[in-house]
């Protein structure tokens, strides 16, 4: 009798210990559920050199007017070249595509500055996937926040943790300043040389704005052209668009309705069937 009394002693023992592995198990599996099945699919916009978290202002207010139906949430981020991060604005728990933009206390052009922006755009990235839940989103760069982008996903970007659905890359520069495409530049050579490691599902548009097919102004029309030597080829889907007409310089494109209307449709609308 009394080795049957330990025997069921020891049994509901064992009964009792697995309750909290087992609740414990259905919590981290709830956990991935939830992170994997996000809603959530933020669109994510990088300025050029010398520009803030604001340079974006005129672009949200187009695509915040009556006509457009979904208001969304705009966080702007400054990294800090400490590597430290300010924030304005905030996410509502209901936005599914909210607006954030990232920019740079050290936002100058040059090559080592891009490198170095680059880096703190990894150090923004990392900071809003741990402070809110998505694992995919869209992404803007006007000049060299494209370049900024391309290197990003050639060099820090881990697929295995985020997904990136589609770019959108306005007057980038990627063979910098220069216009005969035989003249590689340092940022052309980086980013050519490192191209097979671009997200193979990536969709990608590369706007160009000129009045005369030479320039916008500041960036030649072949350094935005030269996007396609980088792209093609490695990412699903390759496209580049040629604003002209007026508000087609480069510092009026993102102010130009034609650019706003390209970013409503194919990378709002594009996030919005993702998430639906």
């Amino acid at each position: 009798m009394k080795t049957k009394h330990w025997i069921n002693l020891i049994i509901l023992t064992i009964i009792l210990l697995s309750f909290p592995a087992y609740y414990a198990m259905r919590t981290n599996v709830h956990s991935e559920k939830v992170w994997h099945n996000s809603r959530v699919s933020p669109i994510i916009f990088i300025p050029g050199s010398s520009a803030d978290q604001d340079r974006f202002d005129d672009m949200f207010n187009q695509l915040r007017t009556p006509k457009h139906k979904n208001k969304h949430n705009i966080l702007k981020i400054t990294v800090l070249t400490n590597n430290k991060i300010k924030t304005t604005g905030n996410i509502a728990t209901r936005d599914q595509e909210p607006l954030i933009v990232i920019a740079f206390q050290n936002n100058q052009d040059g090559y080592n500055n891009i490198a170095k922006q680059t880096y703190w755009l990894k150090t923004a990235i990392n900071y809003l996937t741990k402070n809110y839940n998505f694992n995919n989103f869209s992404a803007v760069g006007h000049s060299n926040g494209g370049l900024i982008w391309t290197w990003y996903l050639e060099k820090y970007f881990n697929r295995n943790e985020l997904t990136i659905n589609n770019l959108m890359t306005i007057g980038t520069p990627y063979n910098s300043l220069e216009s005969n495409p035989k003249n590689q530049t340092a940022i052309f050579r980086q980013l050519y040389q490192s191209k097979t490691r671009l997200p193979k599902n990536l969709i990608v548009y590369a706007i160009a704005g000129t009045k005369n097919y030479q320039n916008d102004g500041t960036v030649p029309y072949q350094s935005v052209e030269a996007g396609k030597y980088i792209y093609q080829n490695q990412v699903k889907k390759y496209t580049q668009i040629t604003v002209t007409g007026e508000d087609s310089s480069h510092s009026n494109l993102l102010d130009n309705p034609q650019v706003t209307r390209l970013v409503q449709e194919n990378i709002l609308e594009n996030a919005k069937k993702i998430i639906q």
